[in-house]
């Protein structure tokens, strides 16, 4: 299977590399803001998407386009993301062409599911939380990634 794992840097970035076990044996490509990042990696594919947020607005289009385009050229049969926002279009991007969905939310979020989780759970195919307290009949728990 070939999957796309997205997530912006930082803890994010941190918790999809601990999620990599549960997918070897599998073509992996990577997807990120920063290709610093790629520097963690070892003979992997890795591509630059847009670093946005819900406070700039007038980067949402070039995001969007950017995005699009990275998963309409992989096509992935899976997209897993752990945030942010990029990941979060992401998995709207890969809904759109048929990927299966995987958004799991910060271990950050401890009170409430994270804005992007809280749509990622009306959209993608898989919606975890890494808090038992926040499970719901769209949000399951099966632990935490960092651990």
């Amino acid at each position: 299977m070939k999957i796309l794992a997205v997530a912006s840097v930082g803890g994010h970035w941190t918790e999809l590399l601990r999620l990599l076990p549960a997918f070897e044996g599998n073509e992996i490509i990577f997807a990120s803001t920063k290709q610093s990042v790629a520097e963690t990696l070892e003979f992997s594919k890795f591509h630059v998407i847009p670093d946005i947020n819900r406070n700039d607005k007038r980067k949402l289009p070039n995001a969007l386009y950017k995005i699009f385009a990275l998963v309409s050229s992989i096509r992935p049969d899976i997209i897993i993301s752990t945030g942010a926002l990029p990941g979060l279009l992401s998995i709207i991007a890969g809904k759109i062409y048929g990927a299966k969905t995987i958004w799991v939310d910060s271990i950050a979020n401890v009170k409430e599911l994270s804005l992007s989780g809280k749509i990622a759970s009306r959209v993608a195919d898989r919606t975890y939380t890494q808090w038992p307290d926040l499970t719901n009949k769209r949000c399951l728990f099966h632990g935490n990634v960092l651990s």
